[in-house]
């Protein structure tokens, strides 16, 4: 017998229950998305958006004490946190950002009605094939995405698995700002994966251009360059949030956020 397989029956199965039943989802205490509570709010006060580097919180045209929270711009830098004076901007652990629709990662007072799911998805509920293209990212998200196929995660346990060709491939994921140098291979890639096609927006880049938005090299984002079905904003999301939006994007989870706040 090897040593290596010695060492795995001594210390047993490594993979996690998660998400089908109660166990570690590997995520205890990671800082997620600032949560935001206006009537916390000092009339006037912009403190946590002058720090903001990417322009994800804004001085609000509806009153002084008012401001526009867009989780999609987010790199979860924490900086508001820590310059809000009163707390209307605080640390949380909410990380599970996945959404169908850009304007729910918009902080609104009352959420637009939730886009039903596409049902075409339910013939691949069972079994998700995933082409993932790097278009210019600096390999948090890759980092993250590794992870996915660790004996912790064992992603292949939830019927998804990463190909290599996009001729077989469902869902197109893409990291990175989408820079001008990537348009044309990341076309290319979609025009290859065979219908029904379905496009992700992963980490913050992807779903806005975050730091990098509108440089020299790059856009902002997928939108406008591919039709999006699924946004998930992080920098970067971790590998139980890419998780989640997978198995929201199949209808095997809910989407637990809508109008830029996560459902209880």
């Amino acid at each position: 017998m090897a040593l290596w397989t010695f060492f795995g029956l001594l210390e047993g199965k490594a993979t996690t229950g998660w998400p089908r039943r109660g166990d570690d989802d590997g995520q205890a205490e990671v800082l997620g998305m600032p949560r935001y509570r206006p009537e916390l709010c000092d009339a006037g006060c912009t403190d946590c958006a002058a720090v903001c580097p990417t322009e994800a919180i804004k001085p609000s045209a509806d009153g002084p004490a008012r401001l526009e929270v867009d989780y999609g711009r987010c790199v979860v830098c924490q900086l508001c946190t820590e310059a809000c004076p009163t707390g209307a901007m605080s640390a949380s652990h909410d990380w599970a950002f996945g959404v169908r629709r850009r304007e729910d990662l918009l902080w609104a007072e009352t959420p637009a009605p939730r886009k039903s799911a596409d049902r075409t998805t339910r013939a691949f509920r069972r079994s998700l094939h995933i082409r993932h293209v790097d278009a210019g990212s600096c390999n948090g998200c890759e980092s993250e995405l590794q992870a996915l196929n660790n004996p912790f995660y064992n992603l292949h346990r939830l019927g998804i698995f990463f190909t290599p060709s996009p001729r077989f491939a469902d869902l197109l994921l893409v990291t990175g700002p989408v820079t001008h140098a990537m348009l044309g291979p990341l076309r290319a890639t979609y025009e290859a994966m065979p219908e029904p096609r379905w496009v992700m927006a992963t980490g913050t880049c992807a779903v806005s251009g975050g730091i990098a938005a509108g440089g020299y090299a790059c856009g902002n984002g997928l939108d406008g360059v591919l039709p999006v079905d699924v946004y998930l904003p992080g920098c970067p999301p971790n590998p139980a949030a890419i998780i989640e939006a997978l198995l929201m994007f199949l209808d095997r989870a809910p989407q637990r956020v809508e109008g830029g706040r996560v459902g209880q």
